[in-house]
C-alpha cells in the first residue's frame, strides 16, 4: 500500500516538475497544447499518417483526434487528404508551416531533454531510462 502511494506521489511530482499539468504549453516551454505538439511530432517523424493511426499512437479516441487534426488545420499546420488505397480512409500530413512548427518544437524539446539529462549523474542515466521504460510497459499492460 505504501508503495502505491509513493508511486502516485512520485508520478505527480514528475508531472508537475516537467510541466505536464499545463495543457496549453509544452514542457519545453512552447505555447501550444501538449496534444498538438505530440501530433506534430508523430506527423513529422513519419510523414502522412492515417488519422486512425495517429489516434492509436497518441492513445486518443478517434473523435478527439479528429478535433485535434482540425485544430492543426486551422493553424495552417496540417491538411487532410483521402487515403489512396481506401475511399473511407483519411491521411493527415504536415504543411510547410507545420514542418517548420514541428522543427521548432523538436529543437526546443532536444534542448530541454539535454538540460535535464545533464543534471542526471552519468552513472544513473541508464537506470533512469530503464525505469521509465519499465513504468511505461507496466502502464501499457494495464
Amino acid at each position: 500500500m505504501a508503495d502505491d502511494r509513493e508511486l502516485q506521489e512520485a508520478v505527480a511530482r514528475f508531472v508537475r516538475a516537467f510541466g505536464l499539468h499545463q495543457p496549453d504549453q509544452t514542457p519545453c516551454g512552447q505555447p501550444i497544447p501538449v496534444s498538438e505538439a505530440h501530433a506534430l511530432g508523430e506527423l513529422a517523424r513519419d510523414g502522412a499518417l492515417r488519422q486512425s493511426d495517429l489516434a492509436q499512437r497518441l492513445r486518443l479516441e478517434k473523435s478527439t483526434t479528429s478535433r485535434l487534426v482540425t485544430q492543426l488545420i486551422n493553424r495552417g499546420w496540417a491538411e487532410r487528404t483521402p487515403a489512396p488505397d481506401d475511399g473511407r480512409g483519411v491521411l493527415v500530413r504536415l504543411t510547410p508551416p507545420g514542418v517548420k512548427a514541428a522543427a521548432r518544437l523538436a529543437e526546443a524539446r532536444a534542448e530541454r531533454f539535454s538540460a535535464v539529462l545533464d543534471r542526471v549523474p552519468e552513472g544513473e542515466r541508464a537506470d533512469v531510462l530503464r525505469a521509465l521504460t519499465t513504468l511505461t510497459e507496466a502502464m501499457d499492460d494495464s
